[in-house]
């Protein structure tokens, strides 16, 4: 360990890892260099750890979270901020000097008996203007074998490091441990759970927690740093897909960005047929000689793994079949070492073991509720390269050139399925700061509340919205050709509560999109923006699905809806008065100019 060490001359690197290792009395701590052998001691030591088991697909292994510890802890995951210092009542904060105290305390001799794992990453492609990098302090083997899979390597650049000061720090602990199915160990102290965020020092903390989402560091966790650094020097970053669309003739492709709230297509327009995935999540943005640039954080993928099937998701579901390392989580495991999960393809087993123990059908929890085969949050980690149709400009150092951006929500009566925006700032506001989704019936019990959500970022923001929103903005200023923006709805429903759009023809949508962004197809000028004419989308229907597309259902997708576009912007002008201490008067003017579009029509 003292080699490894001695080969990085950073002092603030050498502060920190002495400050929590004194904090956590560890009884070990293995420091990674991402060799081969130290990222095969990582994986060896989550099966010995009896963090994962090996399932019958060679390389995939399972792992549980516990009961109650499958999601974001929105509730406990807390901003620390100096006594003057206000985000606005949306950002869920407290004192920082109490918030230090209560988590210094939770990590007191927190790992005795256990071993550290040091872990150094880089978010974004290494050696890259883009490039962040992170030293992560983990208790938890799987959360290290995570890291490898979702982030791109970073001891070496540590070890260049010099000086800087600048990189972001993890510390987590899985805390006290019981035993869930299979034997795997789960963390013990839900009610003690902890991630808070401590934006001076770049520092993230999580406490007796083990799901990803609370204890990956390098995932939702920086971002919330990152959007504040940004924020600071003048790029963004984004909750957004990366993805390249194909255009016609040979070779062409055009690359978007895409904000989509949770449940909304996001993945499934990231992954669509027929065109490349250079990243499914988290994008960072610079101006880079006039041009909008966008790089893929990570590597990887933690995406949700219900529902996948090779009728609906063959380059997903071929990465989970092919032997391959890849982590599944809070699934049901047979007897035959075979992982399943909610809308896998075939019958449902009839027992098996899962997070909740030993399982069998119409099993209940302690409420009376029933326990499903998979939780509804279930996940797979994985490298993007185990997918066929990953871009091949994942790891470009200068990442893509950004030509469009799209925003999309779950929306029954408001939204066309695709639109494009009359310019920047009418798509910042109108568009990206107007993001609202419906909640669903299966999640939360009560369907079609439109949840505020701009940019479908307000979850991470580290920063007001008002800035947020002044950042977008003012991201155009210096550009030769700002990119176009767009908005996408694959929820509609007529009257009868039956969906007026094929959840596969976004793939039609995209292609209008990249023709549009070339300017090779005109559009329709509409109170709300330029909607694609019929002879346009008849026609790419016809090339992409061989299927013939009706006027009437053109008609129908693009009708106007002037009742449910003037009670949206009613919301938002009551939600941006009431719910943002600091919003710009663009905003209202930019709402107030597409109402009297809407009324004067």
């Amino acid at each position: 360990m003292d080699q490894k060490l001695a080969r990085i001359k950073n002092s603030a690197f050498h502060e920190f890892l002495n400050k929590y290792v004194e904090l956590c009395n560890p009884a070990k701590v293995f420091v990674c260099t991402d060799s081969p052998e130290d990222i095969q001691y990582i994986r060896n030591s989550a099966i010995k750890n009896k963090e994962e088991a090996r399932l019958a697909v060679e390389g995939h292994t399972v792992h549980f979270d516990g009961f109650n510890d499958q999601a974001r802890d929105k509730k406990m995951t807390k901003y620390l901020l100096a006594k003057d210092v206000n985000l606005g009542p949306e950002i869920n904060a407290m004192d920082r000097e109490d918030g230090i105290l209560e988590i210094h305390d939770l990590l007191k001799n927190i790992m005795e008996g256990r071993e550290l794992y040091v872990k150094f990453f880089c978010l974004g492609p290494v050696d890259s203007i883009f490039s962040i990098y992170c030293v992560q302090l983990t208790d938890s083997a799987y959360v290290g074998h995570s890291g490898d899979l979702l982030y791109r390597p970073g001891y070496e650049e540590f070890c260049k490091l010099g000086s800087y000061e600048h990189f972001f720090k993890f510390v987590h602990s899985q805390g006290e441990l019981i035993e869930a199915g299979l034997g795997l160990q789960v963390s013990k102290n839900i009610e003690k759970r902890r991630v808070y965020i401590d934006l001076q020092d770049k520092i993230i903390y999580s406490a007796n927690t083990q799901y990803g989402g609370n204890t990956i560091g390098l995932k939702k966790l920086s971002m919330r740093l990152a959007i504040n650094r940004a924020s600071k020097e003048g790029w963004l970053t984004e909750h957004m897909f990366v993805m390249g669309v194909h255009g016609p003739g040979k070779g062409r492709v055009s690359y978007f960005t895409g904000a989509f709230p949770s449940m909304c297509g996001k993945t499934s327009t990231a992954m669509v047929e027929g065109e490349t995935i250079v990243g499914d999540d988290i994008a960072y943005l610079r101006k880079i000689d006039g041009k909008i640039r966008a790089v893929n954080v990570e590597k990887g993928m933690f995406g949700i793994i219900e529902g996948i099937n090779p009728a609906d998701d063959i380059l997903q579901w071929k990465a989970l079949q092919n032997p391959g390392e890849v982590i599944i989580s809070n699934v049901l495991v047979t007897e035959a070492g075979e992982a399943y999960w909610n809308g896998k393809d075939g019958a449902s087993p009839k027992k098996g073991v899962n997070y909740s123990g030993d399982w069998f059908q119409g099993k209940k929890d302690k409420d009376g509720n029933p326990i499903t085969p998979s939780h509804k949050n279930a996940r797979f980690t994985a490298a993007l390269k185990a997918l066929d149709n990953v871009d091949p400009k994942l790891d470009c150092p200068e990442g893509v050139e950004i030509k469009g951006i799209i925003y999309g929500g779950r929306d029954s009566d408001t939204w066309a399925p695709v639109e494009e925006a009359f310019d920047w700032v009418h798509g910042i506001i109108a568009k990206g700061a107007s993001l609202e989704s419906e909640t669903t019936a299966a999640i939360l019990g009560k369907e079609g509340v439109r949840v505020f959500n701009p940019m479908s970022n307000l979850d991470f923001l580290s920063i007001s919205i008002g800035r947020y929103i002044e950042d977008n903005l003012n991201f155009a200023a210096g550009l030769d050709t700002p990119p176009r923006i767009f908005s996408v709805n694959y929820f509609l429903k007529d009257k009868d509560g039956e969906f007026l759009n094929h959840k596969n023809d976004k793939r039609v949508w995209l292609k209008w999109m990249e023709l549009r962004v070339h300017g090779e197809v005109d559009a329709i000028k509409t109170p709300t923006g330029f909607i694609p004419e019929y002879q346009d989308l008849k026609k790419l229907f016809k090339e992409t699905f061989n299927k013939d597309y009706l006027e009437e259902d053109y008609d129908k997708q693009f009708a106007a809806r002037v009742p449910e576009n003037l009670a949206k912007i009613d919301r938002l002008i009551k939600i941006y008065k009431e719910r943002v201490l600091d919003t710009p008067q663009i905003v209202f003017k930019i709402l107030e100019e597409v109402r009297q579009n809407i009324l004067n029509v």
